[in-house]
């Protein structure tokens, strides 16, 4: 089992800190897999610094797909997407 760090934008930090939002989507370009945990870091765009926040998760089912919603063309057919649930 690995332990992962990934930065996270405050909007969607704040529901899965409240328990809100229970799965993560991030573009495929990385390995992820149940059972890992992983530590999603408070990112805050605006002065492109680390808050100090974080919360920790274990990695439950980990879905991918290849419908572009988010990212360029190009990405999405190079990496695909992972849902990620996020479990505690």
């Amino acid at each position: 089992m690995a332990t992962i760090r990934k930065k996270i934008w405050p909007e969607s930090f704040n529901l899965i800190l409240s328990g809100q939002k229970t799965y993560d989507l991030r573009l495929a370009d990385w390995r992820v897999n149940p059972g890992d945990t992983i530590i999603l870091q408070e990112w805050e765009p605006q002065t492109n610094s680390y808050t100090g926040r974080e919360v920790v998760k274990k990695v439950g089912y980990v879905g991918k797909t290849k419908d572009p919603i988010y990212w360029s063309k190009e990405e999405v057919d190079k990496y695909g997407f992972q849902v990620i649930s996020l479990l505690d």
